[in-house]
């Protein structure tokens, strides 16, 4: 490999025993970073924490954390897709350039990511999988498409979720309504163009090309996004040995001529039957969790072909992993967040808190557990400080992962919500917001569903069941205030 043997001729020249020689190459090689995000997690489907649920397994997600440090505290900046994955990339609150806190809120050309960074730093940058930003979906002509925004390559698809077996052209010429922002099916956007597959399963062909990737680009620092779609809906395509490994039946996948005519098309459309199998109704509950285990069971063992191929090609002693949920587990998808309140649509904990972890050999050592309470937005200048990269922006609001701050402030607006958070106190004034039909029979539901304000000790109640507004109206008014403050300060200043 050519920075190794750059190395090598080096200590011949200089000699092996000049300590200086070896101090100076040494600092230039930087580490390779696989940051791996996945969607819909549940809080309690992780089996690095303690109280992980009791029917799951995910021993390569372990696998992570056992050779580093997991979060038991972690959060997303927002409790969906979009507006979480703007925030993850930028290190900024999405809702400083996005006043609404909508579902899209975009990327505006003055708010680098970390791709870009990198790439300026030598970096070899792929995404590979999901990239949502909430925007101009399907297209490869906006700054929110991967290529504009710091990635030299990508294959993926830019909308919130993609069919898991249909991924061919064929299928997307037989479809009247190929192109939905969730019930998106046909092949991938591939660089500026597109990849079909007449075969395959989607956590696997995002597998591969990661895979791909690093075996190429392992001369050379490597930044790799490796996006999956899973756990999301639709949660039932899952490979038949994981479908009988959880002892659940096939459901056969859409196929426009067998559909009944939908909005006068003459063939069925996919949005309908993509809306029939992401809500509770066609799938009862004791059959959506065995879905979601077997779909959250293969995703693991994809992790596991990543982790192998780190390890069979030399890499992972100088390789940072870092693994996140881009917001709670859904209630209409089987997952779990006990003892967390409620879940993805909302900013009570269990929308907002996630399964995180970071292997980082030589700087963490393995078995840590970090129960300061932390935030995705401290990913990207953790990243870039163990890559030698200095920021150019002072409105970061991530910090280092490595130095949690106990009494930091952190906030959060969605819609017509919000939710601050300092120490152990958080008040909100969220609503219960589990939006079409039903939850699952795992959802814990909130004490209250309206837009009061509410305040809670996270530290003795995490599940937020004791309100303690009327008790400390001094702390209500303190956390008001410092939320109002700070949208005041940093609102609009893009």
């Amino acid at each position: 490999m050519e920075k190794y043997l750059f190395l090598s001729l080096l200590l011949l020249v200089f000699g092996c025993n000049n300590k200086t020689v070896k101090e100076d190459v040494t600092i230039n090689i930087k580490p390779n970073i696989v940051l791996i995000v996945v969607d819909d997690q549940g809080y309690a489907d992780f089996d690095p924490f303690e109280n992980k649920s009791a029917d799951i397994s995910t021993p390569n997600m372990s696998r992570i954390a056992n050779a580093g440090m997991v979060f038991t505290q972690a959060y997303t900046t927002a409790p969906v897709c979009s507006p979480s994955r703007a925030g993850l990339i930028t290190g900024k609150n999405q809702f400083r350039w996005d006043k609404h806190a909508s579902w899209g809120p975009g990327l505006p050309d003055s708010v680098k990511t970390i791709a870009e960074y990198l790439k300026e730093a030598g970096y070899a940058t792929s995404r590979v999988g999901k990239n949502d930003l909430g925007q101009k979906f399907h297209r490869n002509d906006v700054r929110e498409y991967p290529l504009n925004h710091g990635y030299d390559e990508f294959l993926g698809f830019s909308a919130h979720a993609h069919d898991y077996w249909l991924n061919s052209k064929k299928i997307k010429d037989r479809t009247p309504d190929p192109y939905g922002t969730s019930a998106l099916l046909g092949p991938l956007m591939h660089n500026m163009g597109e990849k079909s597959y007449d075969e395959g399963y989607l956590t696997d062909i995002f597998t591969d090309e990661a895979i791909d990737f690093i075996k190429r680009k392992k001369d050379t620092p490597f930044f790799l996004t490796l996006a999956y779609n899973s756990v999301h809906h639709l949660i039932h395509q899952v490979p038949q040995k994981y479908l009988e490994k959880f002892d659940v039946k096939p459901i056969a996948n859409y196929d426009p001529d067998s559909l009944v005519a939908f909005d006068k098309q003459e063939t069925g459309s996919y949005a309908a039957y993509y809306d029939k199998y992401s809500r509770l109704g066609a799938i009862q509950d004791e059959d959506l969790r065995k879905y979601y285990l077997a779909n959250l069971n293969c995703l693991d063992d994809n992790i596991g072909r990543v982790l192998d191929v780190l390890k069979s090609e030399n890499l992972e002693g100088n390789t940072i992993i870092i693994y996140v949920s881009d917001n709670g587990g859904t209630p209409l998808n089987g997952a779990n967040n006990a003892p967390l309140t409620a879940g993805k649509y909302s900013i009570w904990e269990g929308g907002i808190r996630v399964p995180m972890a970071i292997r980082w050999p030589g700087k963490i050592e393995g078995g840590r557990v970090e129960d300061n309470y932390v935030s995705a937005l401290d990913i990207m200048p953790t990243l870039l400080e163990a890559s030698g990269v200095q920021l150019d922006d002072n409105t970061i609001d991530g910090i280092s992962l490595l130095e949690p701050e106990k009494e930091r402030l952190l906030v959060w607006k969605w819609q017509k919500t919000w939710a601050v958070r300092k120490g152990d106190w958080k008040l909100t004034n969220t609503n219960e917001n589990s939006w079409k039909g039903r939850p699952s029979n795992l959802y814990i539901k909130p004490i209250v569903n309206d837009l009061t304000l509410k305040l809670f000790d996270l530290n003795n109640d995490p599940g937020e069941r004791v309100n303690l507004a009327d008790k400390y109206p001094d702390k209500v008014v303190a956390l008001e205030t410092a939320y109002t403050n700070w949208m005041k300060e940093n609102i609009g200043k893009y």
